[in-house]
């Protein structure tokens, strides 16, 4: 049985530009750039990138942002706080939501 993300596919993304080879190496660009170091480290950035990955869920950065993660000398504790903090976002941001339910009730009861 095949899963649905294959690992090997990360090692594949630049045959996302196949067809539109300009457009790829432009988005190329900027990703890259957005990395290097500024006003924060580049260290601080791939950990902002794993957090996010985990909120939107993307097994492929997951993979990519640990690796880097790891490559920048982070372990699993700097990695899985940053996580919980995106997760607590995330679920705050789900929670605030449900103001709109309340507004609506209150719209109905009226």
């Amino acid at each position: 049985m095949s899963d649905y993300y294959n690992d090997e596919d990360l090692d594949r993304f630049g045959e996302v530009g196949k067809y539109n080879p300009e457009l790829f190496r432009k988005f190329m660009d900027w990703y890259n750039a957005s990395l290097k170091a500024g006003t924060l480290t580049k260290r601080e950035k791939v950990l902002i990138g794993l957090a996010v990955a985990h909120t939107i869920q993307c097994p492929y950065c997951i993979d990519a942002y640990t690796r880097s993660c790891l490559e920048e000398g982070m372990g699993l504790d700097h990695m899985t706080e940053a996580v919980h903090v995106a997760s607590a976002v995330r679920g705050g941001a789900s929670l605030i939501h449900c103001l709109q339910a309340h507004n609506s009730v209150d719209k109905v009861s009226m």
